[in-house]
């Protein structure tokens, strides 16, 4: 039980973040692109990556907080079901290659982020 209040906690949260910084981002370079969703999951890929390492190779952390983290935070942050609507409406309105291009940066950075966030919390911890 404790699991399911961590990660419904988790989740507002970071529901509530993702919101912020995709508005944010969007304020800053607008909405001629998915800027938005792109910078979240690359974020949250990094931080996925450093908090992977921590709670599991570096310290001995809770089954509950880590779903709360894991599944509830960084799941609720990151978000691949906007991701595909974002790149099927590009598509539809025929803008091709920014779709392509979304597909090509999301899954490469967001991979890159987690490898990213994974190798410098093993070297700081």
């Amino acid at each position: 039980m404790m699991s399911i209040i961590s990660i419904a906690i988790g989740g507002a949260a970071g529901s509530l973040c993702r919101y912020g910084m995709s508005n944010g981002i969007y304020l800053l370079l607008g909405r001629s692109f998915p800027y938005g969703t792109l910078a979240v999951n690359i974020l949250g890929s990094f931080i996925m990556g450093s908090v992977y390492i921590l709670m599991i190779e570096r310290a001995n952390i809770s089954e509950e907080l880590r779903a709360g983290i894991t599944i509830g935070l960084l799941g609720a942050f990151t978000t691949f079901s906007t991701f595909s609507i974002e790149t099927i409406n590009l598509i539809e309105s025929g803008e091709i290659l920014k779709a392509g291009l979304n597909i090509l940066f999301s899954v490469t950075l967001c991979i890159a982020g987690c490898w990213l966030g994974m190798n410098l919390s093993r070297q700081i911890y």
